[in-house]
């Protein structure tokens, strides 16, 4: 009768992992065909930035180092009289934007404001002016805010490290019940740290398809449309997420029996081949896919991805379960399996990590002048770390005193948890920076020499940003938000630069009103030192308050 009844659950299970698999099928014919690319930036218009033309052109022409896909309603035309001057949808080429214009507009200056996603589904903003006949004074885009909030931002990198933190407990428990866990030791609470880690993926995946709207879009965490959510959901990044959701309902039925007994060996090479299916849904979603490489940078993702999980579920099982539970002859057959699991890990962290770095940051200068590169120095100095503790388990393992002695062991394991952790947030970080090798590439990129700083004071906040930040021209973009951390109107705004140290005295930085909220302005900067930029908004007919930020200029 038991054999009855376990093979019609087991039959029901397969035919259920059998229905998310069609979920993730359909996903993936849904997918679009997306060239590889990343981080676009604008290469030339027509008409050029800045220019005057004799008479008004039917379109606007913008071309992007990359291909580049649509943000619903987030690329205008003002006229110099304010009103819109585009016409219609534009029309996307590869890298190549044609917006209809109205031809019978009148003279003076346009804005041309736009906010475009790259192939790896970063947002890419920017605005110029030409003008027709003569140059006016520059009209104000009244649309909204193209910048997205910066709860948005940071309400991103948690879900991914939620992620990342789902992940490591899912695979953790389900490697170690499989393969190492002692038959007389109750499973209740592996399973239960499996199914948080199963929870925290899916409701991390959803949260990363509800944000890109905002993020991409711009706007607070509940700006969100339904032509937003179709954007996301016919990109590749949506399709990537829904395979992931996909993935993951048809590996939670195969996952159950495997939780509460032994599992078949069908059901595991099963259940493997899903989880290494939805790993690479995390390359697929971001940065690997646009590499200059993408299918080698999707399987060493994937593979770094999976290597950090199996190595940091299986320690966490160590700490929180078997070196507690298991008696000294258990231990001494589980401890030497797992050294060796370890190190083939960690071995593959090295190698796919050394891969990953050489496809992303290119040169040894972004190494080091870039923010992703920065990044990068740090994850590998802990993790440096992280492999000197790991070395000294290794040892005690080999010399056999681990099993009798567990107590080091297991205050070595929760070191190497403590500082991989940080490790994981550093990676949620590095996943929504610009990869190295493009912010080196050319003087458009911003990351190349960024100065990004917050300022306070009594009316409002003000994010100021200021590239390259080196000697020649530079553009600043101004930012201003109120007390609740929402876009703040404002109604006037100076900018000056000095740099005292040289007796150079404030120079006007003629300023450019992109919204209510965002100014945009270029300046020379003569020569490196720390300058002084010295902001005023006025923000009603009586209020206004200034702020200072001190830049060093290379």
């Amino acid at each position: 009768m038991a054999g009855m009844t376990v093979a019609p659950r087991r039959w029901i299970a397969r035919l259920a992992a059998a229905a998310g698999l069609l979920v993730t099928v359909v996903a993936l014919l849904i997918a679009p065909a997306t060239p590889a690319s990343a981080h676009a930036v604008l290469e030339s218009t027509s008409p050029a930035a800045s220019s005057i033309v004799s008479s008004a052109p039917s379109e606007v022409v913008l071309k992007f180092s990359e291909s580049v896909r649509k943000v619903p309603g987030k690329i205008r035309v003002i006229a110099p009289d304010g009103v819109r001057a585009d016409r219609g949808e534009p029309s996307f080429d590869g890298g190549e934007v044609r917006i209809p214009v109205d031809p019978a507009g009148g003279r003076g200056t346009y804005l041309v404001s736009f906010r475009v996603i790259s192939a790896d589904s970063h947002p890419v903003s920017g605005a110029f002016t030409y003008s027709v006949g003569a140059p006016s004074t520059p009209p104000v885009d009244s649309g909204t805010d193209s910048r997205a909030n910066p709860v948005v931002g940071t309400a991103v990198k948690v879900a991914r490290f939620l992620g990342y933190t789902g992940l490591v407990l899912l695979v953790g428990p389900a490697l170690v019940l499989a393969a190492l866990w002692p038959r007389r030791l109750s499973r209740r609470g592996p399973a239960r740290l499996a199914w948080t880690g199963l929870g925290l993926v899916a409701v991390a995946t959803l949260a990363d398809l509800w944000l890109q709207v905002p993020y991409t879009a711009g706007g607070g965490l509940f700006d969100v449309t339904g032509e937003g959510f179709g954007s996301v959901f016919g990109s590749a990044f949506g399709a990537a997420h829904l395979v992931r959701l996909g993935l993951l309902a048809a590996s939670a039925f195969l996952l159950r029996p495997l939780l509460a007994r032994p599992a078949g060996r069908t059901d595991a090479i099963i259940l493997a081949v899903l989880g290494g299916a939805a790993l690479l849904t995390w390359p697929l979603a971001g940065h690997p896919a646009a590499s200059p490489a993408p299918a080698v940078s999707v399987v060493v993702d994937a593979v770094h991805l999976g290597s950090m999980a199996v190595w940091l579920g299986g320690l966490l099982m160590l700490a929180g379960f078997l070196l507690r539970q298991a008696d000294e002859r258990e231990l001494g057959a589980i401890l030497p399996i797992w050294s060796r699991w370890a190190a083939l890990a960690v071995s593959a962290l090295l190698l796919a990590g050394t891969v990953q770095a050489l496809i992303e940051v290119a040169t040894p200068q972004a190494l080091f002048e870039t923010t992703y590169g920065r990044l990068l120095l740090a994850k590998i100095g802990l993790f440096a770390v992280v492999i000197a503790v790991a070395a000294y388990s290794r040892q005690l393992v080999r010399r056999r005193v681990a099993a009798q002695r567990p107590a080091p062991v297991r205050r070595a394991v929760w070191v190497e948890l403590a500082v991989t952790v940080v490790v994981l947030g550093l990676s949620a970080t590095l996943v929504q920076t610009t990869p190295a090798r493009t912010a080196v590439a050319g003087p458009s990129s911003a990351e190349a020499g960024l100065f990004s700083t917050r300022l306070s004071s009594p009316l409002y906040s003000m994010q100021v940003e200021l590239s390259p930040a080196e000697r020649g021209n530079n553009s600043v973009h101004l930012y201003a938000y109120g007390k609740d951390d929402q876009p703040l109107p404002v109604v006037e705004w100076r900018a000056t630069a000095a740099l005292p140290s040289a007796g150079i005295e404030p120079i006007d930085i003629p300023l450019l009103p992109l919204t209510d909220s965002h100014a945009y302005g270029d300046i020379s900067l003569p020569t490196a030192g720390d300058w002084q930029i010295k902001i005023t908004a006025r923000t009603t007919d009586i209020d206004q308050a200034t702020v200072t930020a001190t830049v060093p200029i290379r």
